[in-house]
């Protein structure tokens, strides 16, 4: 069973930075993409950034610039790195977690960015 644990949220004005960390643990397989998405209320899930186990990268258009993913295999944590905030990032967060044949959530941090 692998389990997903998030931490870092928080309230953060406008402009300003917060790291997010998802530390995974169980049978997780060497290859495998570690992720983050995000839900606004009354907004569908959407990607943020995901990274593979080769460090690899791909960022939403909209966190360009702002945001840099990266992982430590051997914690099997995967770090995001948020700079220059702003209001329209205020989301719930949620880790992800993508190995051959199964995915995997973690349970979601709030990230609240006031103007």
């Amino acid at each position: 069973q692998v389990q997903l644990v998030e931490s870092g949220g928080g309230l953060v004005q406008a402009g300003g930075s917060l790291r997010l960390s998802c530390a995974a643990s169980g049978s997780i397989f060497s290859f495998n993409v570690m992720g983050w998405y995000r839900q606004a209320p009354g907004k569908q899930r959407e990607l943020v950034a995901v990274i593979t186990r080769s460090g690899r990268t791909n960022y939403a258009d909209s966190v360009k610039g702002r945001f840099t993913l990266s992982r430590d295999n051997a914690k099997n944590t995967a770090y995001l790195q948020m700079n220059s905030l702003k209001p329209e990032d205020t989301a719930v967060y949620y880790c992800n977690l993508v190995v051959v044949g199964a995915e995997y959530w973690g349970q979601g941090t709030q990230v609240t960015v006031s103007s």
